[in-house]
């Protein structure tokens, strides 16, 4: 079973001084400054579980002062020639492209991912501002002769307006820059209320875009514990009028239950529960290794992440066995350690609810291969598990795990294999290995998934629309279809010529 195997808590040396360069105010304006009441809220490093920073704490008033300068800087930047809003946001890729160790460390800190998955995101998450530095040019519209001959249909694309962005704490860069790059690069302003747990790497990106030459105003950041009243007193002024938002489920109901009062327009990106497929004619170390991809990128904290393995019942036993040497291998500690290989779970909340999650398969009669247990010592660790002969029911099976486990699952045919990768509320990711090309034509086309990953692990790319279907949202990021959910469609109709 998989220990902690890596003790050394000490920050590293960078630590202070990147610490010192970091945001710790609210950013309104395109400048600092502190709560309108002075409150403050502590970031705790997840790998020690000690304060991190103090970071302003947002109120309704600041809220509505960030909503005051968006509104203040909307007309201009919606008029601003595209091609100079996607040199600020290519400027901004460079930056960041800069700065991707300090970018990569402060993640590191605050999330609880180790360096190398830091880096990785560093490169995902920049990548977006260049991909929508691209895209602002290239905002299309059409002229048309109406099918009568009485005139010219002219449809033409603007900015929605004013928008409110919500990020979740497990990518703490890439989950604003899709949802940034894309805004800005429509020419809306925008508001960014990033989670609590993760603050900093929002922070430390309004600083980067301000040194990028991006006016003020354009995009503000309002830290905050308060979010449910916060969120709720910007969600009810009228001059807002899109809510983007990564999270859970539960949350992203509430929210459009919240947005159908002014009729806002929403982007969702909810929870996922996603089945990994794996074939017996499926290569089968490719497909352990897409498993570690998919399972454990991230520390398994992903949306994306494969809830559920479910494999054909005549190579189980082999893929399991390989799959839990691999994961009972993993050397486990803080992130910015180059041992660690697996860093801590964000919060003891999160891994109490892991926990949870794994006595009850056990006491339903699951199997545990490996780990299935928290990790002594400071900070969250919980030890990288496998569960196999898992009972249709347990609830590890039907909620999202959001953490380093691996359930495994038999299936007998491909019919059966379907039926259950699709028995879900869930639909955003979903991924097979199978060597078969009419099997992957088959599956491909019946799961139920927004996006599907065919022999690979990953499918996130900033250039390829990223969204779920059923009860895992509405709308996509990223790729060509990313910037159209920040405008809207006009129709002119002009007489004949």
């Amino acid at each position: 079973m998989s220990e902690r195997t890596v003790t050394q808590t000490e920050l590293p040396d960078a630590a202070a001084t990147l610490l010192a360069d970091v945001p710790t105010q609210l950013w309104v304006a395109g400048v600092e400054r502190p709560a309108s009441d002075g409150s403050t809220f502590d970031v705790i490093n997840p790998a020690t579980g000690s304060v991190l920073a103090t970071v302003s704490n947002a109120t309704v008033d600041d809220g509505i002062a960030a909503l005051d300068a968006a509104e203040a800087a909307a007309e201009t930047w919606a008029n601003t020639p595209p091609r100079e809003r996607g040199e600020i946001l290519r400027r901004t890729f460079d930056l960041i492209t800069a700065r991707r160790d300090d970018f990569a460390l402060l993640m590191t800190l605050e999330m609880g991912k180790t360096i190398p998955e830091s880096l990785a995101e560093v490169s995902y998450g920049a990548e977006f501002f260049r991909w929508f530095s691209e895209e602002a040019a290239r905002i299309n519209g059409r002229v048309t002769t109406a099918p009568a001959g009485n005139g010219q249909i002219v449809v033409t694309k603007q900015p929605v307006g004013i928008c409110l962005a919500i990020t979740p704490w497990n990518f703490p860069l890439a989950m604003g820059t899709r949802k940034i790059g894309a805004a800005l690069a429509a020419g809306c302003t925008m508001v960014v209320k990033p989670s609590e747990d993760t603050p900093l790497t929002t922070m430390l990106l309004m600083k980067i875009m301000a040194e990028a030459g991006l006016p003020a105003g354009v995009l503000a950041a309002i830290p905050t514990v308060r979010a449910p009243e916060v969120v709720a007193a910007v969600m009810d002024d009228p001059r807002l009028r899109k809510v983007s938002f990564t999270g859970s489920t539960q949350v992203g109901s509430a929210l459009l239950a919240q947005a159908a009062k002014h009729v806002l327009r929403t982007s969702m990106e909810l929870g996922g529960n996603a089945p990994f497929l794996v074939f017996e004619d499926a290569d089968l170390d490719a497909a352990v290794e897409g498993a570690m991809s998919a399972k454990l990128r991230n520390g398994g904290e992903a949306c994306t992440a494969a809830n559920r393995l479910l494999v054909q019942e005549s190579v189980r036993e082999e893929f399991t066995r390989k799959l839990t040497a691999r994961i009972a291998a993993m050397k486990v500690g803080p992130g910015w350690d180059e041992a660690s290989q697996l860093g801590p779970i964000i919060n003891d909340r999160q891994r109490t609810r892991m926990a949870a999650l794994v006595e009850d398969a056990v006491a339903k009669g699951a199997q545990v291969h490996t780990g299935g247990t928290s990790l002594p010592g400071d900070g969250f660790y919980y030890a990288p598990t496998v569960i196999d002969r898992i009972p249709q029911g347990s609830d590890i099976l039907t909620q999202e795990i959001f953490g380093p486990i691996a359930t495994i699952v038999s299936f007998d045919t491909e019919e059966e294999a379907l039926r259950l990768a699709n028995d879900t509320e869930y639909g955003l990711a979903a991924y097979f290995y199978s060597t078969d090309l009419s099997r992957v034509q088959r599956v491909s086309s019946r799961l139920q998934a927004g996006m599907v990953g065919v022999n690979r692990g990953v499918v996130s790319d900033p250039a390829a629309p990223f969204g779920g279907i059923k009860q895992s949202g509405l709308g996509s990021e990223g790729g060509s279809e990313g910037i159209g959910e920040y405008l809207n469609t006009k129709y002119v109709a002009l007489p004949p010529v």
